[in-house]
């Protein structure tokens, strides 16, 4: 426990208590590696979970937005989970993206990473058909009766149109397999009611811009895009803030600010994250189209500014 302020608080908040995989610290999204021709590169994408997990990071987590998931073919999904699961399962968390429009495809890619050794799995709210309450408990009830796997729900209405309430939410931490929430809302109180109502269940701060404030309301880990690349910036702002070193973590969640205003300009965040690795000496290869990596303009403004961040 530490003083901060004049007042008490724990070094950082626990995963929740119905949580059996206890998830903590820095779990990223990891990358979908491509060929010049945009095939799958399956051996590069493990290889990004080895770098990752060799710098210290305490989870992965496949086939989130950074891995494209959207433009995958159900193939692809599988095999991207077996190649992470094969690299790294076992040394920490996996927990495989699974999200689709339908429950149906949902539940077989549930089934599949369940079959395959994956730890938990991670459903996106069902996406381009906004859904009701009746619809959203339907689906992850169904899900939950289809494999043996702590569920985390991902929530991150800006991309799926659905926006869960804090009524629908007490009502999915009813069904016994949802171990958790990763929040990608950037509703700050949201975030922090629905922590605060639901200490059996694990929160993920879901978006680089929060990660001081999502430690502060009751997340106990943090999905960073940022750390794809630089993940020991993001381990040491985690375990600053469990030293309760305020001033370091401060200054870390400012200097992820300017990373993340870094990987936005000249062109889509996605891009900033595959160039950068590309700058680091880790060739991830494009994105798949129709999204693209920055121009070479947009590049050597990019090295300049990681250069000056003193992170190249």
């Amino acid at each position: 426990m530490r003083i901060r302020g004049g007042r008490t608080r724990m070094a950082h908040s626990d995963p929740g208590t119905d949580d059996p995989l206890a998830l903590r610290g820095v779990v990223p999204p990891t990358i979908t590696a491509f060929r010049d021709d945009e095939s799958v590169d399956y051996e590069t994408t493990a290889d990004h979970a080895r770098f990752v997990v060799d710098r210290g990071v305490h989870g992965v987590f496949p086939l989130g937005t950074n891995g494209e998931f959207p433009l995958l073919t159900g193939e692809e999904r599988r095999r991207v989970v077996e190649c992470v699961v094969d690299e790294v399962g076992g040394e920490v968390p996996v927990i495989a993206g699974v999200g689709a429009p339908s429950t149906r495809e949902t539940v077989a890619h549930a089934e599949h990473a369940d079959s395959v050794g994956a730890d938990g799995v991670v459903v996106v709210t069902p996406y381009y058909y906004p859904i009701d309450r009746d619809a959203a408990l339907f689906h992850y009830r169904r899900i939950a009766s289809a494999v043996d796997l702590p569920i985390y729900v991902y929530h991150i209405p800006s991309k799926t149109g659905t926006e869960l309430s804090l009524e629908t939410l007490a009502e999915l931490a009813e069904i016994d397999a949802i171990a958790g929430v990763k929040d990608s809302s950037k509703d700050v109180p949201w975030l922090a009611q629905a922590a605060d109502a639901h200490p059996e269940l694990t929160f993920l701060a879901g978006s680089d811009s929060l990660l001081e404030t999502g430690l502060e309301v009751g997340c106990s880990g943090l999905v960073s895009a940022v750390a794809n690349v630089f993940p020991a910036l993001v381990v040491d702002l985690y375990e600053s803030y469990d030293d309760g070193d305020d001033a370091r973590v401060r200054e870390l969640q400012s200097h992820v600010f300017a990373v993340r205003d870094a990987f936005k300009s000249g062109g889509a965040y996605m891009s900033g994250v595959k160039t950068a690795l590309r700058l680091r000496g880790f060739d991830a290869g494009p994105l798949r189209s129709p999204l693209r990596l920055k121009d070479d303009d947009a590049t050597a403004t990019f090295r300049a500014e990681l250069e000056d961040l003193e992170l190249l």
